[in-house]
């Protein structure tokens, strides 16, 4: 069993990669993540390289794990700027680290991936082994494993990494059959909010649109929308390039939906739109994008759409991106998702872990009272 970097998903084929993930998540697909690097949203001067960790049996492919060396901690979400800042403080080096990653995708998924009928204990051991003994040569001075699925951080966790936490939303498709349904659900000020809302939006014509039907006008659309928003919000025009997003319009069609807003006065005028992700049981909500800012509309096609969209399909979930208590007060609940560090030793090693825990502690707290906001309905009413 040999252990491999790869600076490029170009040095393996399509469908070796692919068999390694299996399941329909996404974001570990060999075109998804080609598409980044190939449009440019990584590699080169973004500061994210290309560093995959790849396992070898007789040179066949049997597990990887898709990573990058980051030299800033943009793009990440589960950030660790305050631990940056106190090296920086402390003039100890932080970059490069390592990130057991998709890039800009704080989506819970598969970082592992292995053929069908390997032993899952015994490449991590190897593939641990191998990252920490590059962490000892100080070619590296963190490894992270971001929003790695649960059976896998308590795995890292048992092999001496640290855990850390954070809190996004997940709605929850209960065998509503349509979206009234889901409102009746919800308490009454609420759903009467939410109809409000929805009633704002009432004069715009609302599209699906699904990978295939999506036009390269379409598209022009879709990325001025996202840059308009990045450019408002951020001052730059936004992490994923105008090339990445073309080469996901040809690459992964099969997986996208875009809800989208046009003007009736002017049909072919797109004002806001969703891009949106499909794999398994979940749908993703990943870019979003406004020519002028409308928080109705936000919700509309953000979550509003969504829902519908899950309860039409059957799908069980709608993760709808990082962050937002806002998604709380629309029926998304608390979730806890993870990260699994493992530092070099300095003076800063034991704060770190003791940072670590109490931020476990108050997430947890965080969670119980956002569960406790949540607008269904108790038995009692």
């Amino acid at each position: 069993m040999q252990l491999r970097w790869l600076t490029s998903l170009q040095q393996i084929p399509q469908a070796a990669w692919d068999a390694l993930f299996p399941g329909g998540y996404p974001f570990c697909r060999h075109a998804f993540l080609l598409t980044l690097e190939q449009g440019g949203s990584i590699d080169g001067r973004s500061g994210w390289q290309s560093q995959h960790l790849t396992v070898w049996q007789d040179e066949q492919l049997i597990a990887a794990v898709p990573g990058y060396l980051k030299l800033h901690s943009y793009g990440e979400y589960l950030f660790d700027w305050q631990i940056a800042e106190a090296y920086q403080q402390m003039q100890l080096p932080y970059y490069p680290k390592w990130i057991a990653a998709i890039p800009f995708t704080p989506v819970t998924g598969p970082r592992l991936g292995f053929l069908p009928g390997m032993d899952r204990a015994s490449l991590l051991s190897a593939i641990t082994g191998f990252l920490t003994a590059e962490l000892e040569t100080g070619k590296l001075h963190s490894l992270q494993w971001l929003y790695p699925e649960a059976d896998l951080t308590q795995a890292l966790t048992e092999q001496g990494f640290w855990l850390r936490l954070d809190v996004q939303f997940l709605w929850h498709n209960r065998n509503y059959q349509d979206f009234t349904g889901y409102l009746q659900r919800l308490n009454s000020r609420k759903r009467k909010q939410i109809l409000k809302e929805r009633a704002a939006c009432a004069d715009l014509q609302l599209v699906r649109l699904q990978g295939s039907e999506l036009t390269a006008a379409h598209w022009q659309q879709v990325l001025q929308c996202y840059q308009a928003t990045y450019i408002k919000r951020s001052g730059h025009s936004g992490y994923i390039t105008a090339q990445s997003f073309m080469q996901m319009a040809s690459q992964l069609a099969d997986c996208i939906v875009v809800f989208a807003a046009f003007d009736p006065a002017k049909p072919q005028q797109m004002l806001a739109a969703a891009l949106c992700f499909q794999g398994g049981n979940t749908l993703y909500g990943r870019y979003w994008g406004a020519l002028e800012p409308n928080d109705y509309l936000h919700f509309e096609l953000c979550y509003y759409q969504g829902i519908e969209y899950c309860i039409e399909q059957g799908l069980v979930f709608f993760d709808a991106g990082a962050q937002g208590e806002h998604k709380l007060k629309r029926g998304f609940a608390p979730v806890l998702r993870y990260g699994a560090y493992c530092f070099a030793d300095t003076p800063l090693s034991a704060a770190i872990q003791g940072y670590f825990k109490q931020e476990q502690q108050h997430l947890q707290h965080y969670l119980q009272a956002a569960e406790v906001a949540l607008p269904y309905k108790t038995l009692l009413e």
